[in-house]
C-alpha cells in the first residue's frame, strides 16, 4: 500500500521584491510600483519506507534560486497583447496605449507571461519547477502547488500540476 505525505516549502528566503504594473485592458494600466512577494509551495508526495520521499532541500534550493532571479528587478510581460516590448542600446522601451516607457536593461527581467500578476507568477514558478518530469517521478511527487502573495494582507494566487504517470 502507497503512503501519501504532504511537503510544504514555506520558508523565510523565499521572498523577492519587484517592481511591476499590471495591465488592466489595451488603455488602462497601474502606475510603475514594487511588492514584496512570498512564495511557497505544497507538494503531495509518495513515502518510501525508510519514511521520507526524498531531500526536499532539492525544491527549497530551487525556489530560492528562483526568487533570487527575480529579486530586485523590474518584471516585465514578454506575451501581453497590449504591451510591445522594443530592444534600443541598453533599454528596453515598453509601447503601452500611445506611451513609451523607458527601463535600463540592467533593471528589467522579462518573463514568458501575459501580465505581472500574482496568478501568472504563479504559474510561472510552477512551469519553472515541473520542466523535468523524470525527476518529479523519481521522487514521487504526485501533486504540486504554488502560492504567491504580495503583501501580508493581501491575496494569494495557486496554480497545481498533479503528476500522472501516462503508461503507452
Amino acid at each position: 500500500m502507497s503512503r501519501l505525505a504532504t511537503v510544504d516549502i514555506n520558508a523565510e528566503e523565499h521572498r523577492f521584491s519587484a517592481g511591476h504594473f499590471t495591465i488592466f485592458s489595451a488603455t488602462q494600466r497601474e502606475d510603475l510600483h514594487g511588492h514584496n512577494y512570498h512564495v511557497a509551495l505544497s507538494m503531495e508526495v509518495l513515502l518510501h519506507e525508510n519514511g521520507m520521499a526524498f531531500d526536499y532541500r532539492i525544491y527549497k534550493n530551487k525556489l530560492r534560486e528562483l526568487c533570487q532571479q527575480l529579486d530586485r528587478r523590474f518584471l516585465l510581460p514578454s506575451q501581453s497583447c497590449y504591451l510591445k516590448i522594443e530592444e534600443v542600446g541598453d533599454m528596453w522601451i515598453g509601447h503601452f496605449n500611445q506611451e513609451k516607457i523607458p527601463f535600463l536593461k540592467r533593471d528589467v527581467l522579462i518573463l514568458p507571461i501575459c501580465n505581472v500578476t500574482i496568478e501568472e507568477l504563479s504559474h510561472w514558478f510552477l512551469g519553472q519547477l515541473t520542466q523535468n518530469k523524470e525527476e518529479l517521478q523519481g521522487h514521487g511527487v504526485q501533486h504540486i502547488a504554488v502560492k504567491v502573495c504580495n503583501g501580508v494582507s493581501s491575496g494569494a494566487a495557486t496554480y497545481s500540476f498533479i503528476f500522472k504517470e501516462h503508461k503507452a
